[in-house]
């Protein structure tokens, strides 16, 4: 279960409510990817579908990790104990 959002756009597509910062065409695939996080009982089960390319971030980021909405946007997190926590729909690149 995601523990916490590290900003109300996300918390929005969570809850299911349209957000006007984020592209329209991400939205109903980056509620998808969320649910998939929410339902991962460890970080190791989110390297499947292969397509999330999940992976570590590094840099200042280093304590995080991201999985992919397209070629542009990620969702980035930290894992705790209790699952993601500071979830965010970005694009870092």
């Amino acid at each position: 279960m995601i523990q916490s959002f590290s900003d109300k756009e996300t918390e929005k597509i969570w809850n299911r409510q349209r957000s006007r910062k984020l592209p329209p065409e991400i939205q109903d695939r980056a509620l998808r990817k969320l649910r998939e996080l929410a339902a991962a009982p460890t970080l190791e089960t989110l390297r499947f579908p292969p397509s999330n390319r999940l992976h570590a971030l590094l840099g200042d980021r280093k304590d995080k990790h991201a999985i992919r909405i397209n070629d542009q946007w990620r969702i980035t997190f930290q894992w705790g104990p209790q699952g993601p926590e500071e979830v965010k729909i970005e694009d870092y690149h």
